[in-house]
């Protein structure tokens, strides 16, 4: 074979690649079901404020809330098409492994062992956390290593549960755990003085605070996190096509944030912006929806329904929300923090 075929059939080959490469995507199972029925099914908490919470009239919101809503109007193109199914941490992996959720957005870590042995994928962090301890005001205790003895009210069936024995062994405190099946449960035992601290994620406990305390002042979140907890959306293994999907609608918030596109500004974006990367984002330049098996205004569609992710988090957690949680660790790599999305391209 001479040269010039050789190289003939090398480039052939290439182009063949790319291709196939950039052929549109097949949507999966998952969306074709998803299609179907005219809803995204999303497992959230039983009530955690700033998350996942209903209030009086069965309207829910939070960050877990939000994330699956600009899913839905990726996919369906209406935010609004979700049914929320509320699970408590010992429900949460059944439903999504059985099919019952599509999804799991319900402030849950990612773990070596979830994500290796419970049939899961998790598809990326929305919220980096860490555990913290919460104690009366009263007891004028200033860090967890004075909680020596004390009793913790914990939740079961959870990585608290772990990282309280770890942390217990760990420093010689002998914690006591008192351990309870259910968030509510938990809840109700700290505040009635059943135990000396509680235990939970650092938003976690802002949440219950804000959410269950008579005078949220009264209760004092210690400054020591315990553990990393790295809480993002979680999908069944074997749809690798649904997976790329909600992987990409939360990399697509964090993208839209970094180039300043904006639930209001979105669609004056969208005509007026000459920048190549923003182009692509909102489908004006590229369609980057035919590799996921959506249509090209897959993400412009997310973001104008519930914004960017600072805004979202902003909305449902930051310094000005009932939370009042310090963006810190889930700001943008660019402002110190530790949210960095794959480009979008």
């Amino acid at each position: 074979m001479n040269r010039i075929l050789s190289g003939r059939l090398v480039a052939a080959a290439l182009a063949c690649a790319a291709s196939v490469l950039a052929a549109p995507a097949h949507a999966g199972k998952t969306l074709d079901a998803i299609k179907a029925r005219g809803q995204v099914v999303c497992g959230v908490s039983t009530g955690v404020a700033g998350f996942s919470q209903a209030d009086s009239s069965g309207n829910w919101t939070g960050l877990d809330v939000d994330v699956c809503r600009a899913i839905a109007a990726a996919t369906l193109g209406d935010a609004n098409k979700v049914k929320w199914v509320p699970l408590n941490s010992q429900q949460r992996f059944t439903a999504i492994q059985s099919g019952e959720v599509d999804i799991l957005s319900r402030n849950t870590t990612w773990t070596l062992t979830r994500d290796a042995s419970l049939g899961l994928n998790y598809t990326g962090v929305t919220y980096y956390d860490g555990q913290g301890f919460m104690v009366p005001a009263k007891t004028k205790v200033k860090s967890a290593k004075q909680l020596k003895g004390a009793t913790v009210c914990v939740q079961s069936g959870t990585t608290t549960e772990k990282n309280l024995t770890d942390y217990s062994r760990a420093n010689g405190l002998n914690l006591k755990p008192v351990v309870f099946d259910k968030f509510e449960a938990a809840n109700a035992a700290y505040f009635s003085g059943r135990c000396q601290a509680y235990t939970t994620d650092a938003s976690g406990l802002a949440s219950v605070r804000n959410k269950e305390a008579k005078t949220p002042a009264d209760h004092v979140i210690l400054p020591e996190l315990i553990s990393k907890e790295p809480l993002g959306p979680a999908v069944r293994r074997g749809d690798d096509e649904w997976f790329a999907i909600v992987r990409w609608v939360v990399f697509g918030l964090l993208e839209a944030e970094e180039y300043g596109i904006t639930k209001a500004n979105a669609e004056a974006m969208q005509k007026d912006s000459k920048d190549p990367a923003i182009g692509r984002l909102l489908g004006t330049t590229e369609d980057t929806g035919k590799l996921l098996g959506l249509d090209k205004e897959w993400l412009a569609r997310a973001v104008k329904a519930v914004g960017n992710y600072g805004e979202i988090f902003e909305r449902n957690v930051g310094p000005k929300s009932v939370l009042g949680l310090p963006r810190g660790s889930n700001n943008l790599w660019s402002k110190g923090g530790l949210m960095y999305a794959p480009p979008v391209r």
